[in-house]
């Protein structure tokens, strides 16, 4: 008598999926949580402490006037890349994600004058104009790398609406003085761009620039919760001013992306 050997079937089937697949999936969950933050957390408010600098030394007349004028390096490199793409081959930069990358820096052109008058007389109305162009070169550098690594029209599309809410997160935060929206703008891309580098492939050399990038502005942070610390070594910089210098590396390493990099 022949029996038959019953068959194990599994309760839930195992899902596949692919790299692109994976990194779509944590994108949303990760905006998902993002949000859920931003909706669960109390209102968050600016901290009056924020604006006592550690370093308010004058010269020539311009208060706290390393604050201010390492603000420049942030002009200056937008107007390289503003004058690179200009210049630029499609090939080099696609002409889709162009605007994307011209939002970048001419946000980081006028951060550099945000900033700087920000920090001449640093209070919640001068920090608005700190903010502002602040949200477009956020906004316009994860616009880019999303229509370069996932779809150039998703990208293109984007752009907009991306801009749109980030200035809207300032223009909010200065209303009723809440930055949780401010902050789901400033740091979601900060963990979404090296998502999207794994999960989907380059279509340029010298994408780790963009890590680089990323690693500035989180030194950047670092460096402007050490203010005081830094500036107590011995009187020379504070953390705030070496804030500025990084961040701007930032900006310099997708500049210098752009101009070194070939397609694959």
């Amino acid at each position: 008598m022949l029996t038959s050997t019953p068959t194990v079937t599994q309760p839930f089937p195992a899902i596949a999926l692919s790299r692109a697949q994976a990194g779509l999936l944590g994108l949303v969950l990760l905006f998902g949580v993002a949000l859920g933050a931003c909706l669960a957390l109390p209102a968050i408010p600016q901290r009056i402490t924020y604006h006592a600098f550690h370093d308010g030394r004058s010269w020539l007349g311009i208060p706290n006037v390393l604050n201010v004028l390492s603000n420049a390096p942030f002009t200056i490199i937008g107007l390289f890349g503003l004058s690179f793409l200009n210049r630029a081959t499609a090939g080099a930069i696609p002409m889709a994600v162009r605007p994307a990358y011209a939002t970048l820096f001419a946000g980081l052109v006028l951060t550099g004058f945000g900033s700087a008058f920000y920090h001449w007389a640093p209070d919640n109305h001068t920090l608005v104009w700190d903010r502002l162009p602040m949200t477009l070169a956020f906004m316009g550098l994860f616009a880019a790398v999303i229509g370069e690594r996932i779809s150039p029209a998703l990208g293109r599309r984007l752009l907009l609406p991306l801009v749109l809410l980030g200035l809207f997160s300032v223009l909010l935060w200065a209303r009723v003085d809440d930055l949780r929206l401010y902050g789901v703008v400033q740091f979601y891309p900060v963990l979404a761009i090296p998502l999207i580098l794994w999960a989907f492939p380059a279509r340029h050399s010298h994408g780790a620039m963009l890590l680089a990038a990323i690693g500035c502005y989180v030194v950047a942070k670092l460096l402007e919760d050490a203010d005081g610390r830094l500036f107590a070594l011995g009187h020379l910089v504070s953390g705030h001013t070496l804030k500025h210098l990084a961040a701007a590396a930032g900006g310099w390493c997708v500049y210098r992306m752009l101009t070194v990099r070939r397609a694959l």
